[in-house]
């Protein structure tokens, strides 16, 4: 599995989706992912591929990880996978 296939598996998961309803161009919002439900899926993330998002649960949009899409997410997790190795 791919890193956005598995990013996009967890985020169906906590979104109560089947994976094939979560698209790269969809937005948390659009999967009906409020902020508790974004924290819960960092942590996810986190553990799954076993790194730290730099993510400040108060201020979302601060930072340099971009959450605006499915697909940013997986970019953003892809980058840091790469960095670790």
């Amino acid at each position: 599995m791919t890193i956005p296939e598995r990013v996009i598996a967890i985020i169906a998961n906590q979104a109560m989706l089947e994976p094939s309803d979560v698209t790269l161009d969809s937005s948390l919002e659009d999967l009906g992912i409020d902020s508790l439900g974004l924290v819960e899926s960092i942590f996810a993330i986190e553990e799954a591929f076993d790194i730290t998002i730099p993510f400040n649960a108060n201020e979302p949009s601060a930072g340099d990880f971009e959450i605006s899409t499915v697909g940013a997410i997986a970019a953003g997790v892809q980058r840091l996978v790469a960095e670790q190795s």
